[in-house]
């Protein structure tokens, strides 16, 4: 069984957690979780998200390099729970996994957050976009809105103020705009997130992006705008004022070959299958992160019922004639 990182924190026998004992060498050092990074050659949101028992990946290989740190500076050595048996495999997914798109994601918010920045970042449907964001939106001071083409400009600002715990407001559009700007100013190093923003703008309407790019403009927050590929096109075309501000940009390129192996490490697993799963994952047509992931939840659904424990061919086939129905 996996165990994450908000688990060990809770499952070390004796003393405090790893994590604890790193928060407590930034507070007496008075260093900051930037350097820890740079140090253990991590980056900042993936330490941060361990730190806060937030890190959903396997953290052996994080855990090892903080030990190795908190040792090598203080002499301090952390009992870390025991890995896997050489060969053994527990045959569990990822809980978020970090694949290069997914890490661009991440610095694209990271830097968005740090410098008060505007980001785009563009994907295709099903490459794990609004996964990553959500990720990064677990962190203090970020505030995530999915968007769909049914809101209005009231309704955005409903959701903004919402998101960032302002009671709904009333009166004119202009004067709760307003209220989330002080907000911000009030309240600096926040991140907005606005995921799926290429169906807030049209050739008929820019107001509800107007919005956004005052919002920026006129507050110390920094601001991600996500959506499909035709998202930098709408901007350049549509938006000019905005498309001269963008700072940092992430155009996702979907999972490579051997990231499918590294997504799949844990399982027992064919070779014909593995390359099954990877034509799934990475053709240009239709592969996509979101079709890999679906087969392999309907393949563990056809192995339970079996009570077997290898994937082949024949089970990715009859797993993708369930999704189909």
């Amino acid at each position: 069984m996996e165990v994450t990182a908000a688990e060990r924190t809770t499952t070390y026998t004796g003393a405090q957690s790893l994590a604890a004992k790193i928060n407590g060498y930034i507070v007496a050092q008075r260093t900051s979780i930037a350097a820890i990074a740079k140090e253990i050659g991590y980056s900042r949101v993936t330490v941060s998200r361990y730190l806060a028992g937030k890190y959903d990946s396997d953290p052996t290989g994080i855990e090892d390099k903080l030990a190795a740190f908190l040792a090598g500076q203080t002499g301090e050595e952390v009992e870390l729970p025991l890995p896997l048996e050489p060969g053994q495999k527990g045959g569990q997914k990822p809980r978020f996994y970090e694949s290069r798109d997914a890490k661009a994601v991440l610095g694209v918010c990271q830097s968005s957050q740090e410098y008060m920045g505007l980001g785009i970042v563009v994907a295709r449907s099903g490459y794990g976009k609004t996964y990553a964001l959500r990720e990064y939106a677990k962190l203090p001071r970020v505030a995530y809105i999915e968007c769909d083409d049914t809101m209005s400009s009231r309704d955005l600002v409903e959701a903004i103020e919402r998101s960032i715990g302002l009671p709904n407001g009333y009166g004119t559009i202009w004067r709760r705009v307003n209220g989330i700007r002080e907000f911000f100013n009030t309240n600096r190093g926040y991140l907005l997130i606005i995921d799926e923003a290429d169906k807030l703008v049209s050739k008929y309407t820019q107001k509800k992006m107007e919005i956004l790019r005052a919002i920026f403009d006129q507050s110390d927050v920094g601001l991600v705008i996500a959506g499909e590929p035709k998202l930098e096109a709408q901007i350049k075309t549509y938006l000019a004022r905005m498309a001269n501000r963008v700072d940092f940009y992430a155009s996702l390129r979907g999972l490579a070959p051997s990231e499918v192996e590294g997504y799949l490490e844990d399982f027992n697993i064919t070779p014909d299958a593995l390359l099954e799963l990877k034509e799934r994952a990475c053709n240009m047509r239709t592969g996509c992160f979101r079709l890999l992931d679906r087969t392999l939840s309907n393949v563990g659904r056809i192995l339970a019922e079996r009570g077997e424990g290898t994937v082949t061919v024949k089970i990715i086939e009859q797993a993708s004639s369930m999704m189909m129905l």
